[in-house]
């Protein structure tokens, strides 16, 4: 029988389908049918349980298939615990149980498994749900920045910088270790920061000694666990080792001090059979290859060690950098022609402070503008302008040539007199600081050194945060550059 698509009848079938064809649609708004779940279903892992005691900490019970160890349980700041540290059930499932004592509420919780090698996140969970935080504000960048952050610090909705350390043969100490600056790292990040972590190999010995082997494995080793590591995973740039020309960044071996050539050697394999891969850059690049790889600041107007390459100025501080760098170049060059291009340095960390002492009263705060001679150094610069010579060096080489630089160490302390910020600070000193990096395009960061350091008292003359002396206006102009820079 055949039906008149104008008839009556046809038109009601023709209703009846679309209705039925409209209610099937995944329309916004509708509710989706989930099917029951079933012993078929694969169970995901690992599971987490939460209790909450009478004292008002929780208790985490967690499950896995999987036996990881140097396992690691973080919420926000609060301190954790791992009471039972992995056992199997009748079941063949193994099973860890935490303790954490005053939870930050609606805090994230992550679960890390492999923190001996690294942290790889293993699981995160929330205690309850959360209030979705209003969307941050577009921050403005900000050449600025400070070491070792105060994480209170109000940024005035910039992105600054923020400069932190850590030892290879602290890994696991407090403060200096990976977890204690993982932390700092995170409650950086939440403040909307970048962040350069100076990688030092131990207290008194910036970088292994020359030949010392088993101390660079080691030292490769914490490099190799810090890229690697989920925490850190938005860290800017490592920086490797600091003031290596100095007698004090050499302390653990005064006899065999870091040379130019064994920076170069450790930094990017020079001088070493190109298939040699032990070497700083190419170990953070096999863990992570988003991470900078930045060269370590060379102290200036130091005299404990020279270089064997003069740079045009002929002082022992600029032959030094401008030796390490040719050797860097060459590196490069030595890897390229073997097929190993990505040697090079991302940047230079870089120190530049002031010499307000050298200059009349009414001229100290605009020194950071101003050439600065001193007799016995010729046509060294011998104040904040020294940025000016390791730009020139850095960018005398084809590999580096043009390569950002970050100051990472800057205040008004003077080397010669002793003098602290806290003591000699000029109104303004600051504020044409961050008008000369400005202008400089190649210069990424500014950072003061140093912000605030609870850890002890040897920096109060330098400390933002806490401020003494002079460096109350130094705290202040801080906060108005950031406020209309």
């Amino acid at each position: 029988m055949k039906i008149n698509p104008r008839s009556p009848l046809a038109l009601v079938i023709g209703l009846l389908l679309f209705s039925a064809i409209y209610w099937l649609l995944p329309i916004s708004g509708q509710i989706a049918y989930i099917p029951p779940a079933n012993d078929n279903q694969v169970q995901s892992w690992p599971q987490i349980n939460i209790e909450e005691e009478q004292d008002g900490s929780l208790i985490f019970w967690v499950q896995d298939v999987t036996p990881w160890t140097h396992v690691r349980l973080e919420m926000g700041t609060a301190e954790s615990t791992l009471v039972d540290h992995g056992e199997q059930n009748d079941a063949g499932v193994w099973q860890w149980r935490w303790r954490v004592l005053r939870p930050d509420e609606g805090a994230a919780v992550v679960l890390y498994h492999s923190c001996e090698m690294g942290c790889q996140t293993w699981a995160t969970t929330q205690t309850a749900v959360r209030t979705p935080n209003p969307p941050r504000e577009p921050q403005i960048p900000t050449k600025l920045g400070v070491v070792f952050a105060n994480p209170d610090r109000d940024w005035h909705g910039r992105q600054g910088w923020t400069v932190e350390v850590t030892y290879a043969q602290l890994a696991d100490d407090f403060y200096w270790g990976i977890d204690d600056l993982a932390r700092r790292v995170q409650l950086a990040k939440a403040n909307g920061l970048r962040t350069l972590v100076r990688v030092e190999y131990d207290q008194g010995q910036s970088i292994p000694p020359p030949d010392d082997f088993a101390a660079l494995d080691s030292y490769l080793t914490y490099l190799r666990r810090l890229a690697r590591d989920d925490r850190l995973a938005e860290v800017h740039g490592f920086i490797i080792g600091s003031n290596i020309n100095t007698n004090g960044a050499n302390a653990q071996a005064p006899d065999n001090p870091v040379t130019p050539a064994w920076y170069a050697r450790v930094f990017n394999g020079y001088a070493a059979d190109p298939d040699n891969h032990n070497n700083a850059i190419e170990t953070i690049r096999s863990e992570n290859k988003q991470v900078r790889v930045l060269v370590g600041p060379i102290n200036p107007w130091n005299t404990d060690q020279d270089g064997s390459i003069p740079f045009q100025i002929d002082l022992p501080w600029l032959n030094y950098m401008n030796t390490m760098v040719h050797f860097i170049n060459e590196g490069v060059v030595a890897k390229t022609a073997v097929g190993f291009s990505d040697t090079a340095p991302d940047g230079f960390a870089i120190q530049a402070f002031g010499r307000v002492n050298a200059l009349a009263p009414d001229q100290r705060a605009q020194e950071p503008l101003l050439d600065i001679y001193l007799p016995e150094w010729g046509e060294g610069q011998a104040g904040f302008r020294v940025y000016e010579e390791w730009l020139a060096i850095i960018n005398s080489y084809p590999y580096t040539m043009g390569k950002p630089a970050y100051i990472n160490a800057a205040n008004t302390s003077d080397s010669r007199t002793g003098e602290q910020p806290a003591e000699n600070y000029p109104v303004g000193w600051l504020t044409n600081a961050v008008q000369a990096i400005n202008a400089e395009p190649q210069i990424a960061a500014l950072c003061w050194f140093i912000d605030s350091f609870p850890h002890d008292d040897q920096w109060q003359l330098f400390s933002l945060s806490q401020p003494r002396g002079l460096l109350l206006d130094a705290a202040a102009e801080f906060d108005l550059l950031l406020g209309v820079e």
